[in-house]
C-alpha cells in the first residue's frame, strides 16, 4: 500500500490503490485499505473538478452590450475597457486588473 502510494506521488487514494491491489492479485476490501491508509497518515490528491463559468457571449440580465464591437473611440475618455486575469503563484492568486482608453 505505502509502494503503490510512493510511486503515484502521492496521488492515489484509497480506491485507486483497493484497484491497483485487486489488479495484483490481493484479496482486500475498499474499507479496509481506507482505514489501514488513515492509520498510516496517507492521503490521495483529490482530482480538480472543472471550472464551469459562463460562455463569453452571455450576459447576465440588464446588462447590454455598450460597444457592439465598436472598438474606435471618437475622442479621449469617450470609451473605457476592463479585463481582469488570476494569477497562480506559490504564495496564492495575483489579481491583474487592466484599464484601458480606446481612444490611446
Amino acid at each position: 500500500m505505502r509502494r503503490i502510494h510512493a510511486t503515484s506521488d502521492g496521488v492515489y487514494g484509497s480506491p485507486k490503490i483497493w484497484q491497483v491491489l485487486r489488479q495484483q492479485g490481493e484479496r482486500c476490501g475498499k474499507h479496509r485499505i481506507a482505514r489501514l491508509m488513515r492509520e498510516e497518515g496517507l492521503r490521495g490528491i483529490p482530482a480538480r473538478k472543472p471550472w464551469k463559468g459562463r460562455k463569453s457571449g452571455d450576459c447576465p440580465a440588464g446588462i447590454t452590450n455598450q460597444l457592439a464591437r465598436d472598438f474606435t473611440a471618437p475622442g479621449p475618455n469617450a470609451k473605457w475597457v476592463t479585463d481582469i486575469t488570476y494569477i497562480p503563484t506559490q504564495e496564492g492568486w495575483l489579481y491583474l486588473a487592466v484599464v484601458l482608453d480606446l481612444f490611446s
